[in-house]
């Protein structure tokens, strides 16, 4: 312990399942000894002594305060490691690739409920003080999260970085437009992830981003993320293999949310068409008519929907033309619950590649040797 002016002691324990002990102890001309301690989500215990008459040696509050942090710092778990990076992430998927590399050496929290548009998500006021708190933030960007992006410029601090993964993985040659995401507005489809080769740039950007937050972590991010990108590269294969068995005329993709242009770009679908217009509405009883149409002419044996954008419309497209009506397409609402093994992005997309390669006459044998639990464990919180 050391006295004397503009001299500071800083400790932090943190543990995984989002419990963390932190403390700041300074000890100056006019001492000031802080200790801050959250336990769990949202349960804070704050205490703050400040003596203005210089340094005494030995105060009742400094001790009082000094005690508390020991007292929390021995009761910790052996397990618990120093300083952890809080990171924000927005969607689920974004948050499980970042949970993949991350492991329990950074706290991740996704600030996006599973489940909802993430298009028009608009965060509570409260999810300022989560932005104001982060080391290291990051969106897919291409425009998606617009909302969030706003917000976390305005309340984060000036040295926190904010990595935007879409934008630096395609080039603007590499911009896919669809009826969702028209070239005239100038917003490209920003659904890169379920291309999994997308995804293991993604996990790269993270890793070089964790690392240069704490270099001290290099080897466990780096580590994380060779075996991640091992898991990617058996996704890929196995998802080629499981669509190489779907007949030739039948690798064409009609969707409600225009989600999968990527994906189909890597495995050779043709998406013909989404139902959803660029406006996020149900389309017109025109377009309607046309998509009936157009499905009578293609003959496709199914269509998707989507479990975030239930779509009566698109039920009656498929009855009125005659194929059958898919609706649980998942983009970015993992399934099962936190901490169960298909809860991540690759139990994600083994789930859509199983539904759609099935429903349109192919084999999804393949998928099933792939494993989609975390590769550093679970330890993310979603919301």
């Amino acid at each position: 312990m050391t006295e004397g002016a503009g001299v500071a002691v800083r400790a932090g324990v943190t543990g995984r399942a989002g419990v963390a002990v932190g403390a700041d102890v300074t000890w100056s001309a006019g001492v000031t000894v802080g200790a801050d301690v959250t336990a769990g989500v949202d349960v804070t215990v704050g205490t703050e002594i400040t003596e203005r008459h210089g340094p005494r040696r030995g105060g009742a509050g400094t001790w009082v305060a000094l005690a508390l942090l020991l007292g929390l710092m021995l009761a910790a778990p052996a397990q618990l490691s120093a300083a952890a990076l809080r990171v924000v992430t927005t969607v689920a998927p974004i948050t499980s690739i970042v949970e993949n590399v991350a492991g329990d050496r950074a706290r991740v929290a996704g600030i996006v409920p599973e489940g909802v548009n993430s298009h028009t998500f608009r965060p509570a006021p409260s999810v300022a003080r989560t932005m104001a708190r982060a080391d290291l933030i990051i969106l897919n960007g291409l425009n998606l999260e617009i909302p969030t992006l706003k917000l976390a410029r305005a309340n984060k601090r000036p040295d926190t970085p904010v990595l935007l993964l879409g934008d630096h993985t395609v080039a603007e040659q590499g911009y896919l437009f669809d009826f969702s995401f028209p070239e005239d507005q100038g917003h490209p489809n920003p659904h890169l992830w379920p291309d999994p080769v997308h995804v293991m740039n993604y996990a790269r950007l993270v890793r070089d981003a964790l690392i240069e937050g704490d270099p001290g972590g290099r080897a466990v991010y780096a580590a994380n993320t060779e075996r991640y990108l091992k898991q990617l590269e058996a996704l890929d294969k196995a998802a080629a293999a499981a669509v190489a068995t779907i007949p030739p005329r039948n690798r064409r993709l009609l969707t409600y949310h225009d989600s999968w242009p990527y994906f189909a770009k890597r495995y050779g679908f043709r998406v013909i068409g989404a139902v959803q217009p660029s406006s996020f509405a149900e389309p017109s009883p025109r377009e309607v008519a046309r998509l009936i149409d157009q499905l009578k002419r293609e003959r496709l044996p199914a269509v998707f929907g989507s479990e975030v954008f239930p779509s009566p419309v698109l039920r009656q497209i498929a009855r009125e033309a005659g194929t059958t009506f898919v609706d649980n397409l998942r983009d970015d609402d993992l399934p099962g619950e936190a901490g169960d093994p298909v809860h991540s992005y690759t139990g994600m997309m083994l789930e859509n590649i199983r539904t759609m390669v099935t429903a349109l006459g192919g084999s999804a044998d393949a998928l099933k040797a792939v494993d989609p639990a975390p590769v550093a464990g679970h330890h993310a919180r979603y919301r």
